[in-house]
């Protein structure tokens, strides 16, 4: 029984309701809400996501991010992806959490748990990640849903009040206050419009979202 959605197109904006669901779905089960920088971690096993890690080989597709034992619940993420400094390690988890929400059919999961506790054997393979460098397909729509897990848009205009969005010393302080890479800050807000880096320049400017905050 297959437990993988077959490949669907979303837009940046469906995939950042889908994120914002996650964090009210989140949210329903504390008795105070989410506070920044979010632990992703804490996100997942609040989903019912057991968290591992170990050394996962790489197979004849190159390496191996993360995998994800869909009847099992488990994210277990390849013990190398946590050498990297703590911003990597939640985008990672971020990562994991979107393939679980976007690209593995729960309802499929929860049938084959069910056929499992009668004592019928189904097997079921890992949903493997890869390299989130390799931006295309699944892969993008993982990386873009941590993004907005991370970076929600309202927390963003919170971190962005009374910083100018063209230094770089401002950026790396939100950076800091939500926890993130600097490159994942910068995709971002690239992809909301609110900044522009020409390709191969280190310089800033507004584009045309943020020139209207």
């Amino acid at each position: 029984m297959k437990v993988i959605n077959q490949y669907q197109k979303f837009s940046k904006e469906e995939i950042e309701l889908r994120a914002m669901d996650v964090i009210a779905r989140v949210n329903q089960k504390r008795k105070r809400p989410l506070k920044w920088p979010i632990d992703a971690g804490h996100v997942a096993e609040a989903l019912g996501l057991d968290m591992d890690c170990g050394y996962i080989d790489p197979d004849e597709k190159g390496a191996i991010a993360a995998m994800i034992l869909p009847t099992e619940r488990k994210i277990i993420m390849n013990e190398k992806s946590l050498e990297l400094p703590k911003g990597f390690e939640e985008s990672s988890i971020a990562h994991e959490i979107g393939h679980w929400e976007l690209h593995i059919d729960q309802n499929a999961v929860s049938c084959i748990e069910e056929e499992q506790k009668r004592g019928v054997e189904i097997a079921v393979e890992p949903f493997l990640c890869r390299s989130i460098s390799s931006q295309q397909g699944i892969e993008w729509q993982a990386q873009y849903f941590a993004g907005c897990l991370l970076m929600p848009s309202f927390k963003l205009e919170e971190v962005r009040r009374g910083r100018d969005l063209t230094k770089w010393k401002h950026l790396y302080a939100m950076r800091d206050e939500l926890g993130v890479t600097i490159s994942n800050l910068i995709n971002r807000l690239q992809d909301l419009r609110w900044i522009y880096i020409p390709k191969g320049s280190k310089q800033i400017y507004l584009g045309d979202a943020g020139t209207k905050a």
